[in-house]
């Protein structure tokens, strides 16, 4: 409902600026209009994010998601009638607004439509001298869908691809405020599992995300998967493995016991790593790489106390041990707008091996 409203209310302030602005086409009236027009889009968006506070973030998703309609949507219209109506007094002028409004359908097409299903796959080769053997590890962080379909199918057949000898799963996995959706996802993403085959030699392991429910666990169940809400450390062939609740991950000042051997880490969200570090390997998801990355300025929010330079990809430090935060597969449903722009979804590949 908030969402109709705010476009209705765009609809009818366009309408009436381009009323007071527009008949004589002058320069100033049709710019300093539309300055008026984005004024009163933000406006409008920061009176819509007070009417939702039933969910995290749900005020902040609010205001961006109507933001992104009136940039994406009423943006190039407003756009278009403005180049007409500069067009024969100011043509070079109404020629570069016009193609500002290619530009956003442009970006507005990449975004919504052509990112969120764009999969990368990157790889990271991580030296250790506490490495026996070589490790490949698959990160599949953020499944985060309400509808599962082909793009998870493939997600998850690209990753059995690898031939992962560890797989991880960081995470987030059904993302709905609907009951009967979000039990048909949970059905359909087991299945899933099951078709793909989804198994690694050293296991498949699974971290709480903030977007499950307290029965999330049930999306595991009868598959090889070895899910818990709890911080627990796992002994495996070569490493220790320990994955984290998600109270933990969100520590900040998280602390953990130093390991002999490889010590690998996995959580949710990467806060922790801003605590001692004592581990060889660190692993996390919920940033998104911040699901909106601008040129030169980068993530406009991850949602981490991590800095942004730590919220996506590869960070080696030097007291101890790496950083690995994905992009994550899905991206922000329920009040935020399912876009993802300049950051791809990702399926990490992290091959540890010896120096050479």
């Amino acid at each position: 409902m908030v969402f109709a409203l705010y476009h209705v209310w765009v609809l009818v302030y366009e309408a009436l600026l381009l009323r007071a602005f527009g008949k004589s086409g002058a320069l100033g009236g049709v710019c300093g209009g539309g300055i008026l027009w984005i004024l009163l889009a933000v406006i409008g968006a920061l009176v819509g994010e007070s009417f939702v506070e039933d969910a995290p973030h749900g005020g902040r998703f609010t205001f961006l998601g109507l933001l992104a309609g009136a940039l994406f949507l009423h943006g190039p219209l407003v756009l278009i009638v403005a180049s007409t109506l500069m067009r024969r007094n100011h043509k070079l002028v109404s020629r570069a607004v016009a193609a500002s409004a290619v530009a956003l359908i442009v970006l507005g097409a990449q975004a919504f439509f052509v990112e969120p299903d764009w999969l990368e796959v990157t790889h990271y080769r991580i030296a250790n001298d506490k490495v026996v053997r070589p490790i490949k590890i698959c990160v599949l962080a953020d499944i985060q869908t309400d509808s599962v379909g082909d793009y998870e199918r493939g997600v998850l057949r690209r990753a059995m691809e690898e031939r992962p000898d560890l797989i991880l799963l960081p995470g987030d996995y059904v993302q709905s405020g609907d009951s009967l959706e979000r039990k048909q996802a949970v059905e359909d993403l087991r299945a899933l599992f099951r078709e793909t085959g989804v198994g690694a030699p050293l296991g498949v392991f699974a971290t709480r995300g903030n977007v499950e429910d307290n029965a999330w666990e049930t999306i595991f169940e009868g598959l090889p998967v070895t899910a818990g809400s709890a911080t627990t450390r796992h002994e495996l062939d070569g490493l220790v493995l320990t994955t984290l609740s998600l109270a933990d991950s969100l520590d900040t000042d998280f602390d953990l016991p130093e390991e002999e051997g490889l010590h690998v880490v996995v959580g949710h969200a990467p806060d922790f790593v801003l605590g001692p570090l004592r581990a060889d390997l660190y692993v996390a998801g919920h940033t998104h790489g911040g699901q909106v990355r601008l040129p030169f300025f980068g993530a406009l929010m991850t949602l981490s106390n991590v800095p942004q330079a730590w919220a996506s990809g590869l960070t080696e430090f030097e007291r101890s041990g790496a950083l690995v935060v994905s992009r994550g597969i899905g991206m922000e449903r329920g009040y935020a707008p399912r876009m993802r722009l300049f950051c791809r979804p990702e399926l990490v590949v992290i091959e540890l091996g010896p120096p050479e």
